[in-house]
């Protein structure tokens, strides 16, 4: 390994770089998602240079005091196998030491490493994809059913506090800074379901994507709601006016996500494994059917 190698802060002019080799990766970068992840941990993403030049990359953000997450792990093909990812690993490892539970999510053919450093199976995601253009159309979802003064609110209009705190009790984690940027991002749409005293039900967001081809695309994540139905119709009704090739990934802890994914001719596309060092979360992920993202948990 070079002696001139060095790790940064991102800063960011690095995005643009970082967000076309996250691309080529095939992770399907949403507008502003690398944006989002500085703000979330501005000391929790950095970038290894040789003589200045960025060959490779990692986030280890924390959440809070108590959980946090390591992801957005690449070093460019040319310098793979010359020690730059172990350093970077250790890099992101120490600023997250002092923290009870860390999450990832492992490439099949990583989960043995990771296992020597001490992460722990949880459960699989999957990736699905489905071109929207030949989503069935179903009248039965124009309105919803079953649930009395339940409405469907867009955007701005979304009490955030209400969804944050609905947020908090079903993902390993509070998030709000997060959250609050992912929510209110311009690229993309978000939806929720609040019922009486706006009580929160449900609520997704879909945002554009690049995909691996150059192509681009949709992600849909988070996609959090009490009911299959009610993720169901917040489902369709986020792909309603977004055309073309869309993208989910459901955690396999929520064995309703991957039946609706089914239900809706969702294709797979590959799984990764979500591992814990530490205390995993006691928190149920029944509600569920979406990530938010891959990189951040």
């Amino acid at each position: 390994m070079s002696s001139e190698f060095l790790i940064r802060p991102l800063m960011p002019k690095d995005i643009p770089l970082i967000t076309y080799w996250s691309r080529i990766e095939g992770f399907a970068p949403g507008f502003g998602d690398l944006t989002i992840y500085r703000h979330t941990d501005s000391q929790g993403l950095w970038v290894g240079c040789i003589n200045k030049k960025p060959i490779g990359c990692i986030a280890g953000v924390r959440y809070n005091s108590l959980y946090g997450f390591l992801g957005l792990f690449i070093v460019v093909k040319e310098e793979r196998g010359k020690g730059y990812g172990i350093n970077l690993w250790k890099h992101a490892l120490e600023h997250l030491s002092d923290i009870p539970c860390v999450g990832l999510e492992a490439a099949i053919d990583r989960v043995d490493d990771y296992s020597r450093w001490g992460f722990i199976p949880s459960s699989f995601t999957t990736r699905w994809k489905i071109d929207a253009d030949y989503l069935e159309y179903e009248e039965q979802f124009d309105e919803i059913y079953g649930y009395e003064g339940l409405r469907l609110l867009l955007g701005n209009k979304i009490p955030e506090s209400i969804v944050q705190a609905y947020d908090a009790k079903r993902e390993p984690s509070p998030r709000p800074h997060f959250l609050a940027d992912w929510l209110t991002h311009p690229s993309g749409q978000v939806l929720a379901l609040l019922g009486r005293n706006n009580s929160c039900h449900g609520f997704g967001r879909i945002r554009p994507c690049l995909m691996q081809d150059g192509e681009d695309g949709w992600r849909i994540g988070p996609l959090i709601a009490d009911t299959p139905y009610l993720a169901e119709f917040l489902l369709r009704r986020l792909i309603l006016r977004h055309k073309g090739e869309i993208l989910i990934d459901s955690p396999g802890i929520n064995d309703n996500a991957g039946r609706l994914m089914k239900k809706l001719n969702f294709d797979y596309v590959s799984q990764t494994l979500r591992m814990y060092k530490g205390h995993q979360p006691p928190i149920s992920m029944n509600d569920v059917y979406s990530l938010a993202c891959l990189e951040l948990g």
